[in-house]
């Protein structure tokens, strides 16, 4: 390891907070990683780090140290980026990152079609449901709903992420007809629940176009998202979903959408995201690919849900 890979190893350990979470992350052993930063303050001939057997800080020279390692970063990840742009075809690795559901569902088949039609690029996915700091754990693109809180990330408009209201033949049988918000929040549902997120509470505008919000009877609570969908056709309870989630329930009547003269706020708008706005070839590419196979006007899962053009006042 060279001086400049030693410095931004100590920019990993801050930013990181422990030898051992650098040393998971690169699947090394932490002696490696406790030496090189030890190998750094010897050449540097300063002390970087104060030590304990609990945590880790920075000295003044190491806050310093770190000033230069990220402008270090910077520096090296521009270069790449311009180099690649000069590609008369993509090459390099492409590190990608969304949501479980969406990845699974829609990133993984777009992986697959760029990889037949630019051989050149190695792709790296990771799916996990919290949002990932794109620039710090060196993402070139992510997948999410909403516009990032990063100012300086950007963000290109993937498609709507619109909701409805389901509940089983079962279900309506039981209960009568669904038509008031009155019976709607008195009903048992089944809710999204996960550390920090529970939506049990949804928008709408009335007839005077005035924003006013239900609330579920949350009878059941998970963190999967498909355990939501199979939990309303077993007929239980039912749900508020997004459009995403529906497969074919709705076709083969496992399900049936109820409550459709609402006029409902979508849950989002998926973006992908990138740090720069002169990305590499490969990063607008894979963009392209994803839409294509998403649609441009309105996305494919939408397809799933008949006449759901007309549902929920969807013209915005």
């Amino acid at each position: 390891m060279d001086f400049s890979n030693r410095l931004l190893l100590l920019l990993e350990v801050t930013e990181l907070g422990s030898f051992t979470n650098v040393a998971e992350q690169k699947n090394l052993d932490r002696s490696v990683i406790s030496k090189q930063i030890s190998r750094l303050e010897e050449e540097l001939g300063v002390r970087l780090l104060n030590r304990t057997t609990r945590s880790l800080s920075l000295t003044a020279a190491g806050n310093e140290m770190v000033s230069q390692a990220k402008l270090l970063r910077d520096l090296l990840n521009n270069t790449h980026r311009l180099a690649q742009n000069y590609h008369s075809e993509p090459r390099g690795i492409l590190k990608i990152t969304s949501s479980m559901m969406f990845g699974r569902q829609y990133v993984q088949d777009a992986i697959s079609v760029f990889q037949k039609q630019y051989p050149d690029v190695k792709c790296e996915l990771r799916l996990e449901d919290r949002v990932v700091d794109i620039v710090q754990e060196g993402f070139d693109i992510g997948f999410r709903i909403g516009r990032p809180k990063n100012s300086s990330l950007i963000s290109r408009k993937i498609a709507r992420s619109r909701l409805l209201i389901v509940a089983s033949p079962d279900f309506i049988q039981q209960h009568g007809k669904i038509e008031t918000i009155e019976k709607l929040e008195s009903l048992p549902a089944t809710i999204y629940a996960a550390p920090g997120l529970f939506i049990d509470k949804f928008t709408y505008l009335d007839e005077n176009k005035v924003e006013q919000q239900f609330h579920l009877n949350v009878a059941y609570k998970v963190n999967d998202v498909e355990m939501v969908v199979k939990s309303a056709v077993a007929g239980n309870t039912l749900a508020v979903v997004t459009a995403q989630m529906i497969e074919n329930e709705i076709i083969e009547g496992k399900l049936i959408p109820i409550m459709t003269h609402l006029n409902l706020e979508d849950f989002g708008t998926f973006y992908a995201v990138y740090p720069h706005r002169d990305a590499p070839i490969k990063t607008k590419l894979f963009i392209d690919v994803l839409k294509s196979i998403i649609g441009e006007d309105s996305p494919v899962w939408e397809k799933n849900i008949p006449n759901f053009e007309v549902m929920y006042s969807s013209k915005k």
